[in-house]
């Protein structure tokens, strides 16, 4: 399996500091989670239905006409690439690395560009895929571009897949109003902006006959009791939410200019915070090793080696498609966010 943010287990063994003495930054999921609500007394006990109430009021948060509920975004981004024939697959780079592992495993002929060429790599692709915003770069596409490729891609049968984990606190971005449109498929997360990533829900918007098929892949008892009464609550408290985006755009200004005072260019969202400059280049994993040391576990983003057989071409592509850098996160806790900037002091100081 691929490497992913939150593997705090990994930090312990690594740099063998107990579990409870390290903060999290490597995720970009909201620390401040919803607050979980009593559940019904047989919601452990009963296999869980199909409700219809969940997918109200998804539809309703996401601005989307229909969706389906599955397992976290990653169920479908798993699913999807099974459901079309061989396919030559455009992924935006770089970006959430399953989505080309994903597509490559299953037989797809992969095609890789960055934002600055998707729209001429587009005409050659029978799949696009992108983030929006991208993660972990944060990247953005405007909307109205996103939709002029889809109704390129639909006239030959293809799909446009955007993937909108991050989008809830940039809800502009989204395409989500737009699924009834063949061709077009958003996927939508639970876990980043509420914080509750641990109930594995997400979304995918596109039209019925696609859904349909989707949910045939998926099975039955994709999501649990429990996780869709949280997801209700969750997606209906609108006052939580509006208030949510004002802490969260609050704490994303903090950790930029936090981050710019310590001398480290960065872009993003509001959850996270991308830091690859040229000056930072070379000393990305000096950086995420400075922070181990001070118990906070950040993202890092590495190029996997390169065949030494490899051609000049092929590893230049290599190098290019691969991020190379590292990722903050949100910290949850005033506590820490000041050892995060005492970390941040004393590598100025380096």
């Amino acid at each position: 399996m691929l490497e992913h943010g939150g593997n705090l287990l990994d930090a312990v063994r690594h740099f063998a500091r107990p579990l409870e003495e390290w903060i999290d930054l490597s995720t970009g999921i909201n620390p401040h989670y919803y607050p979980v609500p009593s559940l019904s007394g047989n919601a452990w006990h009963r296999l869980p239905e199909h409700s219809e109430a969940l997918l109200a009021a998804a539809c309703a948060y996401y601005g989307a006409p229909q969706m389906l509920a599955v397992a976290g975004s990653q169920a479908a981004i798993q699913a999807l690439p099974r459901l079309r024939p061989p396919s030559r697959v455009l992924v935006s780079a770089p970006s959430y690395a399953e989505h080309a592992y994903q597509w490559q495993r299953a037989g797809h002929q992969l095609i890789r560009s960055n934002y600055a060429q998707l729209d001429e790599a587009v005409k050659e692709a029978d799949v696009v895929v992108l983030c929006q915003p991208n993660n972990p770069t944060g990247e953005m596409i405007p909307p109205a571009t996103l939709l002029d490729w889809r109704a390129r891609l639909a006239v030959r049968g293809g799909w446009l897949i955007v993937d909108e984990a991050f989008a809830d606190t940039l809800p502009a971005s989204s395409v989500a109003a737009a699924t009834s449109n063949e061709g077009l498929i958003v996927l939508r997360s639970v876990g980043k902006f509420f914080g509750l990533a641990g109930i594995r829900l997400g979304f995918v918007a596109a039209t019925t006959p696609l859904l349909q098929r989707l949910a045939d892949a998926l099975g039955p008892w994709a999501i649990s009791g429990p996780a869709q009464e949280i997801a209700i609550a969750a997606l209906r408290n609108r006052a939580w939410q509006r208030s949510m985006r004002v802490i969260l755009a609050q704490d994303g200004q903090r950790l930029r200019t936090m981050l710019k005072a310590a001398g480290i260019q960065s872009n993003g969202t509001d959850l996270f915070q991308w830091c690859s400059d040229a000056g930072l280049q070379q000393r990305s994993e000096a950086l995420w090793k400075h922070m181990a040391t001070h118990g906070i576990w950040i993202r890092r983003f590495t190029a996997p080696e390169v065949s030494l057989t490899a051609t000049a071409q092929a590893t230049a592509e290599h190098q290019q498609y691969q991020p190379h850098g590292v990722r903050f996160g949100l910290p949850g806790t005033e506590a820490a966010w000041q050892r995060l900037e005492q970390a941040l002091n004393e590598w100025t100081k380096q």
